[in-house]
């Protein structure tokens, strides 16, 4: 069909570029244009939120692919990248019409369907898994998602605001660190500063106010330093492009909101680019800025002779400008130019990723250890945070003794850094040295330092179970229990039972030996495992969190498994009728009133817990938790079942509790001064506050906080708990 055909009812984009694409004979345009009229066609009754027609976002996609320089089979591949998920035509016609390579692509790209998953944090981890198989396949795949990512984050306002925060998130944990592992920085730093403007708008504001009021200065200022490095580089090399900078919104929100400097302590807000054609004249530049300006010390970094991983080479340097403002400087050749603006997708040619052991491949390995860590995590939360985990933005760079590089991500433990080496390294290592000194083994490695593992042949040596809670990246938690898994089954299934029924009693799930052994196989099926042992085994080596699994075991044991004698919800009163209470105070006792209540020590309940009294003889009435050890499973069938009472919350008082909790950590110099600041930060009042060591070098802080509901203590909990070495919160019942 002709131009005009298409036009006639609106301009979707497509034939802006397709002139192009038809004048570059690296194109097949008539596999382009068949692409584009299918998914025309297939989204022709498709609008957007927005009101546009559909079709305009998979041409807006290809698009950006087709200026990033990706080959044809992306173009195609952006183009029907929806067509299977969002109407009639199957992946089987993809590949009949437009070949295997390109299904891969489309597959690739497509969300899953018709898979029963319960939960939000599941369907993500699921997406999320399948996206970096394809990866692995055909690193394209990920290229795509990202231009995908980048166009549904520019049209994000038609969106509702909680869809623009969950998808806000998402890009900024998930997809900008992608993009800035294949180093494709302008979708990197531009989809961080879209996720910050939904996230954070207050702050995104302020940071444009800031750099708005600077705006003439620095325009001037970038100015005045770009013609003084031109006239004294110029004249000694040719083909020279000097270029300035202001940095992203992303950049800069990071170092004021999230490490709390000041705007004024920000020595990269202005960046000079420098471009030459040979390395020798990148240190020579380097040397004639030096002598320009006075650098400061320790702000420069030579990325050139120590590539980053996603292949990025530079040399950095901050100075001084004679009028006293820091400025950095970026010097680099017109190849390394090309691979930092468009990174992995400036090499496509090489078709990297597909099969093979390609010569751009180490530059993938994290998607291979990625693979590794998402077979080996069984649960789908674990695996997001994993990943997430794993792809942060901030790393770090560390030396074996034979000077090897290993990237790791900021925070990294020596254990972490054996791990990558490799798994036979991790499972027989029993100590570290870090530039020639021993060190423990939660030491955090930094950029520059040079690590040698100790190992050990010694029959039986393997790794401890506390590694689990001293190493942060997912690969290494990921093969230190697939050792448990592999070598120590009966021990896991001995340890995974006993875990299995201390959260039982915790919960007072209780069954007679047959039930109990069905009801187990019932959770281990839905878990997909074959039998019980196996079961046992996933939480005895650490694969299965049975924590975290509680809240479904729960309610399937209340719905349909728990006997019908031990239900608590209705409490059998004496014969005679008790006068209706009334509303005083914060808890309410059914049928009395103006009565001395006291909260009960052994479990100190708070605000939206499920709470029961018991009649003191002359002292009044004491309030538990319903689930405390001190209140039996049944009332009805306890010694004085009259003294018990139906009790709840007032919710029409504000209400202040005091709850003391227990945080096992890592006894490291200043767990405690972290628990007491984010406390402090949290607004959360602390009323005691007692630490100790324990066994093993880890420390226990017990403390008694203020809280106003059961929401508001877990969310204590979740700030407590990313605090580093802290491995076990629990709330203390010690009377």
């Amino acid at each position: 069909m002709s131009d005009t055909v298409y036009n006639e009812e609106y301009n979707d984009g497509f034939y802006e570029f397709f002139a192009d694409v038809k004048n570059n004979p690296q194109y097949d345009s008539k596999i382009i244009e068949k692409a584009y009229c299918l998914a025309r066609d297939a989204h022709k009754n498709q609008r957007r939120r927005s009101g546009e027609p559909y079709i305009m976002h998979p041409v807006a996609v290809a698009k950006i692919l087709f200026k990033l320089g990706m080959d044809n089979e992306c173009i195609v591949g952006a183009l029907l990248h929806d067509v299977v998920e969002d109407t009639d035509y199957d992946i089987d016609y993809i590949k009949k019409e437009f070949g295997e390579v390109i299904a891969l692509l489309v597959d690739g790209v497509t969300k899953l369907g018709q898979i029963p998953l319960s939960t939000r944090e599941e369907v993500q981890a699921e997406n999320i898994r399948k996206m970096f198989i394809a990866m692995n396949e055909d690193i394209r795949v990920i290229i795509i998602k990202l231009c995908d990512r980048l166009h549904n984050m520019r049209t994000l306002e038609h969106m509702p605001e909680y869809k623009q925060r969950e998808k806000s998130l998402e890009t900024l944990e998930i997809y900008a660190p992608i993009a800035h592992r294949l180093g494709i920085r302008p979708i990197k730093e531009e989809l961080e500063d879209l996720a910050i403007y939904y996230l954070d708008p207050i702050a995104y504001k302020e940071i444009e106010k800031n750099l708005s009021m600077k705006k003439e200065q620095g325009e001037t200022f970038l100015k005045e330093i770009t013609e003084q490095i031109s006239d004294k580089i110029n004249p000694i090399m040719d083909n020279v492009q000097i270029t300035s900078r202001v940095k992203s919104v992303h950049g800069i929100f990071r170092k004021v909101y999230i490490k709390g400097k000041d705007f004024e302590q920000i020595f990269d807000i202005y960046a000079i680019r420098i471009i030459v054609d040979s390395m020798i004249d990148c240190y020579n530049a380097l040397g004639i800025v030096h002598d320009m300006f006075k650098p400061l010390p320790g702000r420069f970094k030579d990325y050139i002779s120590m590539p980053k991983p996603n292949m990025y080479q530079s040399l950095h340097t901050t100075v001084l400008s004679h009028s006293g403002i820091p400025f950095e400087i970026q010097i680099r050749t017109w190849d390394m130019h090309r691979t930092a603006e468009f990174g992995i997708a400036a090499h496509w040619k090489y078709k990297i990723g597909k099969g093979g052991k390609d010569k751009m491949d180490r530059h993938l390995e994290w998607i291979h250890r990625m693979m590794e860590v998402g077979n080996d995590t069984e649960n789908a939360e674990e695996l997001v945070a994993n990943i997430k985990g794993d792809l942060s933005v901030e790393e770090v760079y560390i030396f074996t003794p034979k000077g090897d590089v290993k990237s790791l991500p900021k925070g990294a433990t020596v254990i972490d850094f054996a791990y990558a080496i490799h798994s036979a390294v991790g499972n027989k290592m029993v100590g570290a040295k870090v530039n020639g000194k021993i060190v423990n083994l939660d030491y955090k490695v930094k950029t520059g330092q040079i690590v040698e593992i100790l190992t050990s042949n010694q029959q039986g040596k393997g790794p401890s179970r506390d590694w689990l809670n001293i190493v942060t990246t997912g690969e290494s938690r990921s093969k230190i229990r697939a050792w448990f898994k592999k070598e120590k089954r009966d021990e896991n299934i001995v340890e995974g039972k006993a875990e299995v029924e201390r959260e039982f009693r915790r919960n007072f799930i209780r069954l007679d030996s047959d039930n109990y052994e069905a009801f187990l196989r019932k959770i281990a099926e839905r878990q997909h495992f074959t039998n019980i042992d196996d079961f046992y085994a996933a939480v005895g080596y650490g694969g299965v969190p049975i924590s975290r699994l509680m809240p479904g075991i729960k309610d399937e044991y209340t719905r349909n498994w728990k006997p019908k004698e031990s239900v608590p919800s209705k409490i059998n009163y004496p014969v005679e009728e008790r006068p209706e209470s009334k509303n005083v105070g914060s808890i309410i006792v059914e049928g009395i009133d103006n009565c001395l209540i006291k909260i009960a020590r052994c479990c100190a309940p708070i605000p939206g817990e499920e709470i029961i009294g018991f009649i003191n003889r002359g002292t009044g009435l004491t309030v538990h938790r319903r689930d405390c050890t001190n209140v039996p499973v049944d009332v009805a069938l306890s010694p004085e079942p009259e003294r018990w009472v139906k009790a709840y919350w007032n919710s029409n008082v504000q209400i202040e509790a005091r709850s003391t909790i227990d945080v096992y950590a890592i006894d490291r110099d200043g767990v405690v001064l972290d628990i007491t600041t984010k406390m402090a930060n949290a607004h959360v009042k602390i009323h005691a506050i007692n630490a100790r060591p324990i066994n093993d070098g880890n420390c226990l802080t017990t403390m008694t906080i203020t809280v106003n509901s059961k929401e508001h203590l877990e969310n204590v909990l979740k700030i407590i708990r990313k605090i580093d070495g802290v491995y076990h919160i629990e709330r203390s019942t010690k009377e």
